[in-house]
């Protein structure tokens, strides 16, 4: 049955913010023994979502076990580091601070004309390659830090900061994961400050977006958990244009949220025939 649109959304996107607790940091404990691992490696930007995930796989895992990456470029803000800092005090996991600066600048001389889509994009990549080497010298997972508001936007990059081998938050709302970071003793000045991928001076990401983070939550939790047509939105009062960039912006990144496609050769194929292999014979 759906949800009256008569009903705001942020309410029914409140949380039940110390089950919701219990059931992530259950779930970051079981998959990562599932796979036969006890550790696991994260980016710390300093922001909320990866602040969060730091919280709840210190408390699922024991703080011994994650080691927080923090990799900032020469143009992020200098306070994306204190933040991350102060998550790693409140938390007691391990940190390290790795420059891509170099890397990034490296491959940059080659292509001086790029612009800021393409250079995010390269800092995103980068940040997840030095992750997935960590990954290997430390035998640990890496844990992904996209939540689900970014995820159904496609605001994000492919095999960038996408990529991930479990990801605790990636059914949170962005209104949802501030809420359960203050439930969480997530420093306020992490939850209050404006979201941003810290690709370059000034970037946030509504500003990016065009909308603000509780705006299109409410919207995508109509369109996609209660299954109301763009339709119904727009009847409901929500701006037809808002309305139709959101489902563009929904329907062109379904490609981000799926593994690669196969083509289909055989009677068992991967992801559409096989899909247990993790579980199989356990």
């Amino acid at each position: 049955m759906k949800t009256t649109l008569q009903t705001p959304a942020l309410e029914w996107l409140t949380i039940n913010t110390a089950l919701v607790e219990k059931m992530l940091v259950g779930f970051i404990r079981d998959e990562v023994t599932k796979m036969g691992f006890s550790r696991v490696v994260l980016g710390l930007s300093g922001g909320v979502d990866s602040s969060l995930c730091a919280l709840l796989a210190a408390r699922a895992l024991d703080p011994e076990n994650v080691t927080a990456l923090n990799m900032p470029y020469k143009l992020s803000a200098p306070e994306s580091e204190e933040h991350a800092q102060k998550v790693v005090g409140l938390s007691g996991i391990d940190l390290l601070v790795i420059d891509i600066t170099p890397m990034v600048d490296a491959y940059f001389d080659a292509f001086p004309d790029a612009d800021n889509n393409r250079r995010g994009n390269k800092m995103a990549r980068e940040r997840m390659t030095i992750l997935y080497d960590h990954s290997a010298r430390l035998g640990a997972l890496v844990l992904g830090t996209s939540n689900k508001s970014e995820l159904l936007l496609g605001y994000g990059t492919l095999y960038g900061d996408m990529a991930s081998a479990l990801n605790p938050i990636g059914d949170l709302y962005k209104t949802q994961v501030w809420q359960l970071a203050e439930w969480m003793s997530v420093p306020a000045e992490v939850i209050g400050k404006a979201p941003s991928a810290d690709l370059w001076v000034g970037q946030t990401d509504e500003g990016e977006l065009g909308f603000g983070y509780r705006d299109v939550d409410q919207l995508l939790y109509y369109l996609v958990d209660k299954r109301h047509s763009p339709e119904e939105c727009v009847e409901a009062g929500f701006p037809e244009p808002f309305v139709r960039r959101v489902m563009e912006m929904v329907q062109g990144s379904q490609f981000k949220r799926r593994p690669p496609v196969i083509a289909k050769v055989s009677d068992r194929t991967i992801e559409a025939d096989f899909r247990y292999a993790r579980d199989w014979g356990r």
